[in-house]
């Protein structure tokens, strides 16, 4: 799993930057893993931590940007 910057409430939200063309790369905060680059799905969740988190999404990834929410 993996977040985004800006922090989105909701997923709509996110999916709806996402279809504008507002670029964003996915990272992990912890450091305990790496962050998702290159081409292919990610995992997001949100709000960040330590807001509960209340929406997942599937994103397709290329050049490490997302490009689709599912």
């Amino acid at each position: 799993m993996a977040y985004v910057d800006p922090n989105y409430l909701t997923k709509k939200a996110f999916k709806t930057a996402v279809a504008a063309g507002v670029k964003h790369q996915p990272y992990n905060p912890s450091g305990m893993f790496p962050n998702p680059t290159g081409n292919g799905r990610v995992a997001i969740e949100g709000p960040h931590y330590p807001k509960p988190h209340t929406w997942y999404a599937e994103c397709d990834m290329v050049d490490s940007i997302i490009t689709k929410v599912r």
